[in-house]
């Protein structure tokens, strides 16, 4: 009976070893602070902020009485109508991209050879360029850039690393491929990255592999809302869980599992660590990049991923930069047509984009 106790105890021994020295990494906490005071610092959200809230209940309503194994088809139909695109001026013309399905956005003017890579969020599981048209036509204005949304490889049909892949392929191929075709083709005259949510979290990840690989590296990049750290581990994701509008229904059910059987599942569905910088850029090397850009709401479940990511770049020597916004809901940039604290935003990314250019 004393052998069987001991074997136990052990086991269980060996499991918590596992979690906490190899699965989780080293602890972020002491990146926690500084945070930057919030661009609206107002203590009331105003009348757009609760109009945005209020469209958000169109989501829970996809879901209800829907059983979880039909989520994510629902939510794929969802995203691509509920951001539908204002803009019809855009040229969209769409193109493989080295074997990655994507499309050209260009507003009227702007210079082909001016080159952005957008890669949409969604959790991994979701989005495409069509739900994020209303925002890729807008920075393909402010970046003067043609704007290539790619439609990366998604969960769970297929494994993390394939988006990750497809995210490498296309920055390879866009900086000697434009929208003018193959016969006109030519080297970037400047080169653009950004992406929002797990789009923000694959921007990062392909940025330090670009330094990594000794490519031309992107002008800047831009990371709204990104989720930076697949162990769990920022504050916020609980923290905010009653302040996040959007994400926090969406996710609640994940605070209620222990933390230790998340990191397993993940190391099991990853095939890597959860602390592997290529799934949480927070935990790799963060010297030598390019001027980056991080936006986060204050009220966000995700927002001490952005404050830890930032802060340990900053450590690192990287002209890396947080903004955030009080209030307002996860990746609100792209209620910008009718969101005051979207047009701030994105004109904030503008000025960003054009300092760097």
């Amino acid at each position: 009976m004393m052998a069987f106790i001991w074997l136990v105890v052990a086991i269980a021994a060996a499991i918590w070893a596992v979690d906490f020295f190899y699965l989780r990494g080293e602890s972020l906490a002491k990146f926690d602070s500084p945070k930057p005071a919030p661009k609206a610092a107002g203590p009331v959200a105003s009348e757009e902020h609760h109009a945005v809230v209020a469209s958000l209940a169109g989501i829970t309503d996809v879901l209800n009485g829907v059983p979880r194994s039909e989520h994510i088809p629902l939510m794929r139909k969802h995203m691509d109508t509920m951001f539908a695109s204002d803009d019809t001026t855009a040229q969209i013309t769409p193109v493989s991209a080295g074997g990655v399905p994507a499309e050209w956005v260009m507003a009227p003017g702007v210079d082909p050879q001016r080159r952005f890579l957008y890669i949409h969020g969604g959790a991994f599981t979701m989005g495409s360029p069509v739900s994020h048209r209303r925002l890729t036509t807008k920075l393909s204005e402010l970046a003067d850039a043609a704007v290539l949304a790619i439609d990366y490889r998604l969960m769970p049909e297929h494994p993390r690393m394939a988006g990750v892949e497809d995210c490498r392929t296309a920055y390879r191929w866009i900086l000697d491929n434009g929208p003018a075709g193959p016969q006109q083709n030519s080297p970037a005259s400047a080169v653009f990255v950004a992406g929002d949510s797990a789009g923000g979290n694959l921007t990062l990840s392909l940025i330090a592999w670009v330094r990594d690989q000794g490519l031309r590296p992107p002008n800047a990049a831009v990371a709204l809302s990104p989720a930076t750290d697949s162990t769990f581990g920022s504050p916020s994701l609980k923290g905010n869980l009653e302040t996040d509008p959007m994400l926090g229904p969406l996710f609640k059910f994940l605070t209620k599992i222990p933390k230790s059987i998340l990191l397993w599942f993940g190391w099991f569905q990853n095939r890597m660590r959860p602390c592997d910088p290529v799934i949480s850029p927070s935990h790799g090397d963060l010297s030598g990049l390019p001027p980056v850009l991080v936006h986060a709401s204050d009220a966000e479940m995700l927002r001490d991923d952005s404050v830890r990511y930032v802060n340990r770049a900053v450590a690192h020597g990287s002209p890396v930069q947080l903004q955030t916004w009080s209030h307002v809901v996860h990746v609100w940039h792209i209620y910008h047509p009718q969101l005051a604290e979207g047009r701030e935003a994105l004109a904030e990314i503008g000025k960003f984009l054009r300092a760097n250019s």
